[in-house]
């Protein structure tokens, strides 16, 4: 799996999907003490419709510039608004599985969009073959315009639904349809390694930090040891973050006691996550990887790591992120990402907002050896007693 990450600076510290109750609660607190007027919109809009030489977009466009304008006036880096397809695409990635029907989508160099199915797949099992041009999926014709976004959205949905894939195959390209079952696919959030060179190392890669992030970094680690991984590197480099309980429950691995952060939302008392049993991966030897664009729930990981002394931090200062999102859903299935809470560490001894973490052994990947930094964290690891 790539290094793709999620919107580097939105996927991260989300609470979870199941906030809609909390999201509504801030939101009336918000507006119960704040009344607001917009003659001047209103005016500018009169004046658009009455004299534009161009016609106005449709009013969902419209909604939607207004409500990205709104969030640039805001001033809040992190508030930001996603439209239906990329909603579900994140929801997707942070959940860790969707409804679908086993394909990966490529665009061909004469601009089709070819399928390959996974093999064993409900695609797969329908009859779809490696290289299938997509002519439709559902209500969705497929044009030059087409996004493989649009597409991946048309083609996921609830488990148990059949969903209607036309395509054309060589050699006349007559279309063909398919009603497909969709099932659950899981999409990993992490990836694991032997190192080549050093073979009782694990190399542990969390891309996102997703709900299923803590039991595959437990399942990694089991398959490594079974491997003969004796010492474990955790590689946190461009992790953008996710959920922040995702984020707290891996902490939680590595950890023998102690709190691992804190937080506040406006006008409630500080919330405090601590460890309540024994890690199941306390005793490991391991370092931390981090980098300019570790961030967030990634950062509350390392840093809960470093804090406790549990293991070296290696590499570059990390991005510095210690708000938290709530993701409201809105009707139409957009959604909305809005600043609501802070953390910190105990003691609030590092205010990562201001430098991000820094390392323990500070190293500056160069475009001569970008392996420099992980050579570094293996023999450090090794070095070890």
């Amino acid at each position: 799996m790539s290094r793709y990450r999620y919107l580097i600076i939105i996927l991260l510290v989300a609470i979870g999907f199941g906030s809609a109750f909390l999201s509504g609660y801030f939101l009336r607190a918000y507006f119960e003490d704040a009344t607001y007027e917009l003659p001047i919109l209103n005016q500018a809009f009169d004046i658009f419709i009455n004299h534009s030489f161009l016609e106005l977009p449709g009013s969902r466009a419209l909604e939607y510039g207004m409500i990205r304008g709104m969030l640039q006036a805001s001033g809040d880096p992190y508030a930001i608004f996603l439209e239906p397809v990329q909603h579900e695409l994140e929801s997707n990635s942070l959940q860790g599985s969707f409804g679908g029907i086993g394909v990966e989508l490529t665009l061909s160099s004469e601009g089709n969009i070819v399928v390959f199915p996974i093999a064993n797949s409900p695609a797969h099992q329908a009859g779809i073959q490696d290289g299938d041009r997509l002519i439709s999926v559902g209500d969705l014709q497929i044009g030059p315009t087409t996004s493989i976004d649009e597409i991946n959205a048309a083609i996921r949905g609830p488990i148990g639904d059949r969903v209607k894939v036309i395509v054309s195959r060589k050699p006349d390209f007559t279309p063909i349809e398919f009603q497909i079952p969709r099932q659950e696919i899981h999409l990993p959030s992490v990836t694991w390694r032997i190192d080549p060179d050093n073979p009782t190392v694990g190399i542990v890669n969390p891309q996102v930090i997703a709900e299923s992030t803590p039991g595959e970094i437990l399942n990694a680690i089991q398959e490594l040891k079974a491997k003969g991984a004796t010492h474990f590197v955790i590689d946190l480099r461009d992790n953008g973050g996710g959920l922040l309980t995702a984020g707290v429950e891996t902490a939680r691995l590595f950890l023998d006691d102690g709190i691992i952060m804190e937080q506040q939302y406006r006008g409630e008392e500080i919330e405090t996550f601590a460890v309540n049993v024994a890690g199941p991966l306390r005793d490991i030897p391991l370092v931390v990887l981090v980098n300019q664009s570790t961030a967030s729930s990634a950062e509350i990981i390392a840093g809960s790591i470093q804090h406790h002394d549990r293991g070296l931090l290696i590499g570059e200062p990390t991005f510095g992120k210690d708000s938290i999102q709530l993701i409201f859903d809105l009707e139409d299935d957009s959604s909305l990402h809005v600043t609501a809470a802070k953390w910190w560490f105990p003691g609030n001894t590092v205010n990562i907002s201001e430098n991000g973490l820094q390392p323990d052994v500070l190293v500056t990947a160069s475009d001569s050896d970008s392996d420099l930094i992980m050579k570094i964290a293996i023999q450090s690891l090794l070095e070890q007693p």
